[in-house]
């Protein structure tokens, strides 16, 4: 699909992703070295991924329960020009 502008590409997978029943997050993005432009971002869904450090592992007074799944669901979103 293509889109004006990479908001509207990231509203309307964020509207998916509703309807289907889960929810997103900005992952990353990319800029361009020559004029300094987002030209790449990654909508992933919430469960993706690990976290770098189990929080198990961590030392904290409050332990939250582990929400990342390791579910490869994605979306990149990249600007062309015409």
């Amino acid at each position: 699909m293509k889109f004006d502008t990479l908001q509207q590409g990231i509203s309307f997978y964020e509207n998916y992703a509703k309807v289907s029943g889960f929810d997103t997050r900005l992952y990353s993005t990319k800029k361009r070295k020559s004029d300094g432009k987002i030209s790449l971002k990654y909508c992933v869904y919430n469960k993706e991924g690990f976290r770098e450090t189990p929080r198990l592992q961590l030392n904290c007074k409050k332990k939250r329960p582990i929400t990342r799944m390791g579910c490869n669901v994605r979306i990149t979103l990249k600007l062309i020009n015409d």
